[in-house]
């Protein structure tokens, strides 16, 4: 039984990198691209028509090069599936340290999408818009920056799918890595 869970898990996965990669293709930018992939094939509970939260953050939010949108792109994805809904019930100090947890805690929230920009960064050294395709700023589009943009969408989709189909609680007791806090196991 297990074996036909994790092969159907490793299809979705697949299929989600697949279609990202596709939709690059058909003029989606690269944060709808992983956003459309991935709210086409998980049970997100959200309509398609979501992925228009993902439209601004492409080329590093409208542009501006900031944190490449395949990987707001993963963010927003995994926060469909994965993201709070809603506080934890409760009031006051408390209902505020529940939150809290539910955060920075083992299992915690920020150690699950921490995963995103790291992975990447180990894999590309960057995660900012404006240096990952400083190479291509004269001639934004041409073929080798798409070509190289397709293969960060595929990358970034496959992150954000793996993700998805994990369990939450596996997925947020990981270690942290790199983060503005320098938070440690």
């Amino acid at each position: 039984m297990a074996v036909q869970d994790d092969n159907a898990r490793k299809e979705k996965v697949e299929a989600i990198k697949q279609r990202a990669r596709k939709n690059f293709t058909l003029g989606y930018n690269c944060a709808e691209c992983v956003m459309e992939a991935v709210l086409a094939v998980a049970d997100t509970g959200l309509p398609p028509e979501a992925k228009k939260v993902a439209t601004g953050f492409g080329g590093g939010v409208g542009l501006f090069g900031d944190t490449c949108g395949a990987i707001t792109g993963a963010v927003l994805a995994v926060g469909a599936v994965h993201g709070r809904s809603k506080l934890p019930d409760g009031e006051g100090k408390e209902a505020v340290k529940k939150a809290t947890e539910q955060l920075y805690g083992k299992p915690g929230l920020y150690r699950l999408f921490n995963q995103i920009p790291n992975t990447l960064a180990d894999k590309y050294g960057k995660t900012l818009c404006r240096e990952l395709t400083s190479q291509w700023q004269d001639t934004w589009l041409c073929r080798d920056h798409a070509l190289f943009c397709r293969e960060l969408i595929t990358d970034a989709a496959a992150i954000a799918a793996e993700l998805v189909f994990t369990d939450q609680d596996d997925a947020a007791s990981r270690p942290f890595k790199r983060n503005v806090e320098k938070l440690k196991d």
